[in-house]
């Protein structure tokens, strides 16, 4: 399925916690370890960025050889940008390199830690036109601090899939149903729209039935599948859902209804990925 993977480094604790759930991928036979170096700006001792660079390839030697102890093929790469953004230059590898998908951890090296997603992943959600992983992790208190927790173990084992029956909707539920690697599903559908309760029980009513035919469809398919109607914020819905069933990770379309090929990743996607708790993978559908 995701054959040849795209995973840029910042070297943060973050990045090297997504990178411990690299193994994790399904199909996963190529990886592509990237550090971009931003020399768009003086560092701390002028224009001389040789120290970073000699460092970045130091480390991407260390992760090189941690990866092909898992028995992955690793190409390591530093690029020096002078010009543009770190994200336009991982969104240029990942097209020239035509890898079926990006994995990318929520935060980087930030000091603000209450961010919701780092700056440089949200610009690739924003722009990617290929299948994109963003990690997250259960952060859990002890009497020395804050750790990581990671959502590792079988990352695609419970997938929340949501759908408003659009057809990139219906493409994501195709694509996901080639994933073997999924023991459960579960199906969401939110009614956001109803004047009165009666519009609203009519539309519940109808959501209702278009996911059982979906809810039919994956089981037959071979999947456990469960299925919610909400009434309510979508992006809000998603989020609290995928918390309520515990899911491992949450699966959406860039777009939903009413979208224009020419826009960027739907509101509703970007909400999701920015406030969810959970892993995020969005789907745009190609790969190797």
């Amino acid at each position: 399925m995701f054959e040849k993977v795209l995973f840029p480094t910042d070297f943060s604790e973050y990045a090297q916690k997504t990178l411990e759930c690299i193994g994790e991928i399904p199909g996963i036979k190529d990886l592509m370890l990237l550090h971009v170096v931003d020399a768009t700006h003086p560092s701390k001792r002028g224009w001389t960025h040789g120290p970073h660079i000699e460092n970045a390839r130091i480390l991407m030697e260390e992760k090189k050889n941690y990866i092909e102890s898992m028995g992955l093929k690793v190409k390591t790469k530093v690029e020096v940008i002078t010009v543009g953004e770190v994200s336009r230059a991982i969104l240029e590898a990942a097209e020239k390199e035509k890898v079926s998908l990006i994995v990318m951890g929520a935060r980087g090296k930030s000091p603000i830690k209450d961010l919701f997603l780092g700056s440089t992943t949200a610009n690739v959600v924003r722009h990617a036109k290929t299948n994109l992983l963003i990690m997250r992790y259960k952060l859990v208190k002890d009497l020395e601090g804050v750790k990581h927790e990671k959502f590792c173990p079988m990352i695609f084992s419970k997938v929340l899939l949501p759908t408003d029956f659009s057809e990139p909707a219906n493409k994501t539920i195709s694509f996901i149903k080639e994933i073997k690697d999924i023991k459960e599903v579960v199906l969401l559908s939110v009614v956001s729209k109803g004047e009165t309760e009666e519009e609203i029980e009519e539309n519940v009513n109808e959501t209702k039935s278009k996911l059982g035919d979906i809810r039919n469809e994956l089981g037959r398919a071979g999947f456990n599948v469960k299925d919610h109607v909400r009434v309510g914020n979508l992006p809000e819905e998603i989020i609290s859902t995928a918390e309520d069933d515990d899911v491992s990770l949450i699966a959406m379309s860039p777009h939903g209804k009413g979208w224009f090929k020419e826009l960027l990743v739907g509101s509703t996607t970007c909400a999701v990925v920015r406030r969810a708790k959970r892993p995020v993978l969005v789907v745009h559908g190609q790969y190797a």
